[in-house]
């Protein structure tokens, strides 16, 4: 069982660690390509603010008991997603995107704050959409980040 204030404490938690594996970098670091592929950091705070997007456009369809378009349907599929977003948010300055990135996550947990103890609780659907979109992810590119900071150290 899960109530609010565990659920925002396990996002916080994981938004923490995620913000702090970037924290200190210039923002010529935070825009060199390589981090993931030809990703930089600047790519990966885009790319996690438009998974929180989504999760604010589709959850409230979950909540009240839809199912949102599949993205093999829409976009042939997630990486096609991914790649589609990637070029519609390559003209945003590094400023822009920082921007985006805070006010998208501050949108999120306002919304999070109203949702029925309910769809939280358990694992529902709309509680697995929150952790795939939320929790779940911001560790994959926390660590992609970290890795990538330890071999330029390395490197260097």
């Amino acid at each position: 069982m899960m109530n609010h204030a565990q659920l925002l404490q396990r996002i916080s938690t994981r938004w923490d660690e995620f913000t702090a594996s970037y924290a200190g970098l210039t923002g010529a670091d935070m825009q060199t390509p390589g981090v993931v592929e030809d990703w930089s950091v600047r790519d990966i705070l885009a790319h996690v603010s438009w998974w929180e997007e989504e999760a604010l456009t589709h959850l409230p369809t979950i909540l009240e008991g839809g199912r949102p378009e599949r993205y093999s349907v829409r976009w042939g599929g997630i990486d096609a997603f991914n790649a589609s977003m990637t070029e519609r948010r390559a003209a945003l300055s590094l400023e822009e995107v920082l921007e985006l990135h805070q006010s998208t996550h501050a949108r999120l947990l306002d919304y999070l704050a109203g949702v029925p103890e309910t769809a939280i609780a358990t694992e529902t659907r709309f509680r697995r959409r929150l952790r795939l979109d939320t929790w779940g992810h911001y560790p994959i590119h926390t660590e992609h980040i970290r890795a990538w900071r330890e071999h330029r150290v390395n490197r260097d």
